[in-house]
């Protein structure tokens, strides 16, 4: 079933800084867009433009042809879909579910499966990549896992939210996928941080450093975008969480041992972001993770 414009009618659930940005992009498309989210006041960054609210996620799915998700981990994808009032209690309902959360893939799987017993619905696990901004103009990264048949359902869509979409693979893909690139971020950050310190440290004009380097082999969209943030200390409002990233980090060192590998640069990070979220920064933005060497810095200056 479709709408009067006929568009699938969209049930999203998870409205945080991403899944705000993600409905915000849905309804400025025109699409029919009802919501959910554990803490209700969340939805009064969407329900202003044109979102619907329902009172549960089967509430959600029930009115919905295709039902997305954006939770903060596995356990609230399970609760989302499996739970009494969950995406799989609404019987039929959606054909399709768009899962843009990062999670587990072996979890991803298992939930997958349990809801096609269920209800017959497909599944696309399909964990983003840049940041609020990029969702809000339909351009952030997405990386892809599901069957050939719910790709081709899910990619009319997806491709209007996002820049560039792949298909990694089967249902669980996507989510591998995402350890990878939270590999890469997570340390990624930790290097940008690093850098600036010595940058400044050393008495060079910080603030250059990513024209220098535009079009060598240091240049990067973490050194474009996200050092100069850092270099400002431009860091309200998040555009990430500290305590997402690592628990992030946490699952890429869970998936590298259980693979039987120890990568220490990883190991690092995780510690990094530990000791950064110790200090009370657990809602600070992920970029923030500088403050940590300025703590330590001003530490050493007392000592």
């Amino acid at each position: 079933m479709t709408d009067a414009t006929n568009r699938p009618r969209i049930g999203f659930i998870g409205i945080g800084i991403m899944g705000e940005a993600m409905v915000r992009r849905l309804l400025d498309l025109g699409f029919p867009v009802k919501v959910w989210n554990l803490e209700p006041e969340r939805l009064q960054t969407v329900l202003p433009y044109g979102a619907i609210s329902a009172e549960s996620p089967a509430e959600v799915a029930a009115a919905s042809d295709i039902v997305m998700l954006c939770v903060l981990h596995m356990q609230a994808v399970e609760r989302c879909i499996l739970g009494e009032d969950g995406v799989a209690a609404a019987g039929p309902g959606p054909s399709l579910v768009i899962d843009f959360s990062t999670a587990d893939p072996e979890g991803t799987r298992q939930v997958a499966a349990a809801l096609k017993e269920a209800t017959g619905a497909g599944w696309i696990d399909a964990p983003v990549s840049g940041g609020p901004q990029l969702a809000r103009t339909g351009q952030m990264t997405v990386m892809a896992g599901g069957s050939e048949e719910d790709f081709v359902k899910a990619k009319s869509i997806i491709e209007k939210m996002a820049g560039n979409l792949t298909l990694m693979g089967p249902v669980g893909a996507g989510q591998t996928t995402k350890i990878l690139n939270q590999a890469i971020v997570g340390t990624g950050y930790v290097v940008m941080a690093e850098a600036l310190m010595l940058a400044e440290a050393a008495g060079i004009d910080a603030a250059r450093l990513p024209q220098c380097l535009a079009g060598g082999h240091a240049d990067s969209s973490l050194l474009q975008r996200l050092y100069p943030q850092m270099q400002q200390r431009a860091f309200e409002p998040p555009s990430s969480y500290a305590r997402q990233l690592l628990k992030d980090l946490k699952a890429v060192s869970a998936f590298a041992h259980g693979l039987g590998l120890d990568l220490k640069v990883i190991e690092q990070g995780v510690q990094r972001y530990k000791d950064y979220v110790a200090l009370g920064h657990e809602m600070s933005d992920s970029a923030a993770i500088v403050k940590l060497y300025e703590h330590e810095a001003a530490a050493r200056g007392k000592a």
